[in-house]
């Protein structure tokens, strides 16, 4: 899985490039290059206007983090509208073929990330959770899944920016299917694409007002993760603030954008109070430090919520304890209770919250960098490419690590001489 500044709310200010330029009537033939120079303005105008922790020059994909961004924060805000009138009438929960709950929030979110992607880079492909099969086999014969779709289609249209002309449900579908499995198909060779987890911790998303989850997309160039971005909308001071480790990422308010470029660091913001509000100020911005721990009984850990400490080869070793207070014991380990999917463990790790992550292997896809590592079971990089055409599993060896960096080498020897 692996990770700005506002002077625009989102979904405006994407649209502010493009609706500042007129371009006349053109020919057939040069109105692709009047959209690709259309699009070009529109993410400079986002990249100024974002004002990204670090310049231009530093990163090769600065405009692509700047839009990301922007979408991101857009997205979560859609998260917390649909949530607030998601139980409140009408079927907004279907169970996809692998059980998991998926809300007008799973769809909406992809459906409005890629719209913006597709109208700024219209190149790269997008990699993601959903497809309209299932809403669109349904909406025909079912007129509570009529309802569905029209949930879904009034939550993005109600964020996206004004592309010149009127949204309609196909397009919402079709921006969807856009991120679907069966949309790309790649070669052996390098490539650049988005990837994107609409909410990852959907579970969590249905569970309560303070359960966590997570927005995710990144940017894998030629094998590596070199833009990210998460927002995750109930973060709270508490959650990220640690009073032992001053390098925590603490943000003032709720909710927590934290966004990283490859050579550039890990940063982290708090989400704007309303999409609509305007945010100058140059300090905004707090660069993410992993933990300094170096003793592996003294870390902190987690894993996933579906997982126990006896399938993780470290409990060979030590024993686990929920306690709040670093544990004294050199047989006993601190094992934090976060309840959320797993890219808001990594954001964990990254703010300095926890100091490791593990969980047994599972396809995962997004890497961040906030001066940690992560890997395999057996010290090995992740191979993002390692499913050849869609690109959408890796086969990590038992399982990833992710850790502060300072410990990830010992750990790596304790699970390899305790893994069967």
């Amino acid at each position: 899985m692996p990770l700005l500044h506002l002077s625009l709310p989102p979904h405006r200010l994407l649209a502010a490039g493009r609706g500042r330029m007129y371009f006349p009537p053109a020919p057939r033939h040069s109105r692709l290059s009047v959209r690709a120079a259309a699009g070009d303005a529109a993410v400079s105008v986002a990249a100024e206007a974002y004002g990204l922790p670090f310049p231009p020059e530093r990163a090769s994909h600065h405009r692509e983090l700047a839009a990301a961004t922007a979408a991101v924060e857009v997205a979560c805000r859609l998260c917390v509208d649909v949530k607030r009138s998601l139980f409140s009438g009408g079927k907004s929960i279907l169970e996809k073929n692998d059980q998991t709950p998926v809300t007008i929030a799973d769809f909406g979110v992809q459906a409005l990330v890629s719209l913006e992607l597709q109208r700024l880079f219209p190149s790269i492909p997008l990699v993601a959770e959903e497809d309209s099969a299932t809403l669109r086999s349904s909406k025909a014969g079912d007129d509570s899944s009529d309802v569905l779709v029209e949930s879904i289609f009034s939550a993005v249209a109600d964020k996206v920016s004004n592309s010149g002309s009127p949204l309609t449900q196909d397009d919402v579908l079709r921006a969807i299917d856009r991120g679907g499995k069966d949309a790309v198909s790649f070669d052996s060779n390098p490539a650049t694409y988005w990837v994107l987890d609409p909410i990852d911790g959907t579970k969590g998303f249905l569970r309560g007002e303070d359960a966590l989850y997570v927005v995710g997309l990144a940017l894998v160039v030629n094998g590596k993760v070199t833009v990210g971005v998460m927002g995750c909308p109930n973060w709270t001071n508490d959650t990220i603030a640690n009073e032992k480790d001053d390098s925590s990422a603490a943000c003032n308010g709720h909710g927590i954008l934290m966004v990283s470029h490859l050579g550039c660091g890990t940063w982290s913001r708090r989400l704007s109070a309303e999409i609509g509000q305007y945010t100058t100020a140059p300090d905004i911005w707090k660069r993410c430090f992993v933990d300094t721990c170096s003793v592996v009984h003294m870390a902190r850990y987690c894993i996933p919520d579906s997982q126990t400490w006896d399938m993780i080869p470290l409990s060979a070793l030590f024993n686990s304890t929920a306690g709040e207070s670093d544990p004294e014991n050199e047989n006993e380990i601190l094992l934090l209770s976060v309840f959320c999917g797993s890219l808001c463990k990594y954001l964990t790790v990254a703010s300095g919250r926890a100091s490791v992550f593990v969980l047994r292997a599972r396809p995962t896809t997004e890497i961040k960098e906030a001066g940690g590592q992560i890997s395999d079971w057996s010290g090995e990089p992740l191979d993002l490419a390692a499913d050849l055409t869609s690109r959408r599993i890796i086969y990590p060896s038992g399982g990833v690590l992710v850790t502060n960096g300072g410990l990830h080498d010992k750990l790596v020897e304790m699970i390899s001489a305790n893994y069967k």
